[in-house]
């Protein structure tokens, strides 16, 4: 499993298209309302299924751990929302801690973890 990390709108998934040579089909897009899928070989998103845990009050890290197996060979790509302005409402700050711990345990059991600015790749694992 590889993660990629990186503000909003930084290339992240081009870059993962262009490494990995992803096409649509190869991708599944979470989001807050339907949470996450291993159906596919690239997550991206992975801030949403965060959310989507928040709100259906459901630890990230212990679903990705009981999970595991599904994931493996899967890479996740994240937007980095745990840096910066500590938000004011409760729910976003739960967000933000939320995504930070499961980026946290993805990047404790990457292979490869990418950091993407300005569509550059860093290479932090």
């Amino acid at each position: 499993m590889d993660l990629i990390i990186g503000g909003a709108y930084q290339g992240k998934l081009e870059y993962a298209r262009k490494r990995y040579g992803f096409d649509d089909n190869e991708i599944y897009t979470c989001t807050e309302a339907e949470g996450i899928s291993f159906d596919r070989k690239c997550i991206y998103k992975s801030e949403e299924f965060a959310m989507w845990c928040v709100r259906n009050v459901i630890d990230a890290v212990d679903f990705l751990e009981e999970h595991r197996a599904e994931w493996k060979d899967c890479v996740f790509i994240c937007e980095d929302i745990f840096c910066g302005v500590v938000p004011m409402g409760a729910d976003m700050r739960a967000w933000r801690e939320m995504t930070g711990r499961m980026c946290s345990y993805l990047s404790s059991n990457a292979e490869h973890v990418m950091r993407v600015f300005c569509g550059l790749e860093q290479v932090l694992k």
